[in-house]
């Protein structure tokens, strides 16, 4: 019989990964010119677009690192960082960025993250700044991604970790490869179905096999907290747990995080007009209320099974968390589980290559003027000269997205901690960086070149130096701190450094007329 089932976890698998690649191939046409590789043609649908959001924030480093870390440490009062990541990550996120985002950067033709700030605070260092800072820190959540995954497909198929992270770096670049925006929305959305469907069938069993819902709280409230010796404290199955402080920081950065990562914010360049935005707002909200919600709740009953020790620190491996849950489950479902998490982990990897590799490109490599009006007077040798940069551009996106992958594989072979931990890293330097200028730049004229700046070292330099001090502030709470101290910073330096030309700001600014 267990011969049976690994051969069906197995067909299903390849016939998951064949789509994908299929899709990529399906794609490819669309996959020529920059705008047709990095945005899919300014023209992805709402559906596309709030499914590629949704499955780019939330992969195996939230279903395996994250819900098992955090469901261990709060119980089930972890659920509220699923409900922070659907009002605050995904609706506030669409609410506050997505018509502005969409108008100010098809205003001023801006493809990247960075290429928003060198353009909108007029100095070009920013860009290079942003694209360097993008593609160092993007490197580690990539690492995280692959460990989270390759141990899931440790569990369900016995293959070593080492295969599983080398097979998914190379399937996740064929297909980016291949067909570029239009092939990773469109393979989100299959994988966004299957996760949505995976997640309510790996929760119903769970609770099954501890006697339903109320039994499984039940034994979760008898366990007493860390630290304490009588039994029945309750506290992991308390409204805020044993640490509200503690899971507020959580919140935070998991949720506010999304406002200021160049591979989020950049679904919204993407989408094709603002009715579109509405609906994707709804779509979008309801798909992180199942996932992040569920994987969360999942995660707070934890503490019901025995968790796995490592061996060398002698202390609770929590990457291991999840799957010692999930192994108990009957072997199809462990399928399903395989493939919900192979699923979540390549449509992120794939937002992330693809956009660390465009950055690169754009940012560093061809930070070519917005426009070189009358430079040429034959048009068609300028279309023919245009057309080859243009294609000469999407290779080097295809090879740098090798780059990458190859870089982030080798951090991934050898984790140098947990995978929350990579994450915090990773979200803090970025969000910490960019989320304030970002925002404020799109709403406020008075956001300043310098103060952007001063943003950029903040973010960097707290998450950076606390790092190397060996984490005094664990770090996610570093990273929440880096966000929010962020908007001070930027408002502050804004009102005393000098501003910009505001004949340039209002030309900016009319995109909103």
């Amino acid at each position: 019989m267990g011969v049976g089932y690994m051969i069906i976890k197995v067909l299903l698998t390849v016939i998951f990964l064949a789509v994908m690649i299929g899709v990529g191939l399906y794609t490819r046409k669309q996959a020529s010119s920059v705008d047709g590789f990095v945005l899919g043609g300014r023209a992805v649908g709402p559906w596309l677009t709030a499914f590629a959001f949704g499955t780019s924030y939330f992969s195996a480093v939230v279903f395996v690192g994250y819900a098992g870390q955090f469901g261990w440490k709060y119980g089930l009062s972890s659920a509220w960082i699923g409900i922070g990541n659907a009002i605050i990550g995904s609706l506030l996120a669409w609410i506050i960025l997505g018509k502005r985002t969409k108008l100010m950067t098809q205003h001023i033709e801006s493809r990247t993250m960075p290429d928003f700030f060198g353009t909108r605070f007029a100095d070009q260092g920013l860009r290079v700044a942003a694209s360097i800072i993008a593609f160092v820190f993007l490197i580690p959540y990539t690492a995280g991604v692959y460990s989270g995954i390759s141990r899931l497909f440790e569990m369900g198929f016995n293959i070593p970790y080492e295969y599983c992270v080398v097979i998914m770096s190379i399937l996740t670049a064929v297909y980016v490869i291949l067909g570029g925006y239009k092939a990773t929305a469109m393979n989100d959305f299959i994988q966004g179905i299957i996760m949505l469907f995976g997640i309510v069938a790996v929760i119903a069993a769970v609770l099954y096999n501890n006697g339903g819902l109320t039994t499984a709280v039940e034994k979760l409230a008898a366990i007493p907290a860390d630290g304490a010796t009588e039994p029945g404290s309750g506290m992991f199955a308390t409204w805020f747990g044993p640490d509200p402080w503690g899971l507020l920081g959580v919140i935070i950065l998991t949720s506010l995080g999304t406002m200021g990562l160049p591979q989020m914010v950049g679904k919204f360049y993407s989408i094709t007009d603002e009715s579109a935005i509405k609906r994707g707002t709804v779509i979008s909200t309801v798909f992180a209320f199942i996932v992040a919600g569920g994987c969360y709740f999942l995660g707070g009953f934890g503490r019901l099974y025995d968790p796995v020790i490592n061996p060398v620190t002698g202390k609770i491996a929590f990457d291991s968390i999840v799957p010692a849950m999930l192994v108990t489950l009957p072997d199809i479902l462990i399928a399903l589980v395989v493939l919900l998490v192979l699923s979540a982990s390549m449509s992120t990897l794939a937002s992330l290559v693809l956009t660390s590799s465009s950055t690169m490109t754009l940012d560093l490599i061809y930070r070519d003027k917005k426009s070189l009006p009358g430079e040429v007077e034959d048009g068609a040798i300028d279309d023919i000269i245009a057309e080859k940069i243009e294609r000469r551009k999407v290779v080097v996106m295809r090879v740098l997205i090798m780059f990458f992958i190859a870089i982030s594989l080798l951090i991934a072979l050898n984790p140098p901690t947990f995978i929350a931990q990579l994450m915090g890293i990773s979200w803090g330097a970025l969000a910490g960086a960019f989320l304030a200028p970002f925002m404020l730049g799109l709403y406020w004229r008075g956001v300043t070149t310098a103060s952007v700046w001063a943003c950029f070292i903040w973010g960097v330099g707290l998450t950076v130096i606390n790092m190397l001090a060996g984490n005094p502030i664990n770090p996610i709470n570093c990273g929440a701190i880096a966000m929010v101290g962020g908007f001070p910073i930027v408002w502050i330096v804004s009102l005393l450094s000098k501003k910009m030309d505001s004949t340039v700001v209002t030309k900016i600014f009319e995109c909103y007329k």
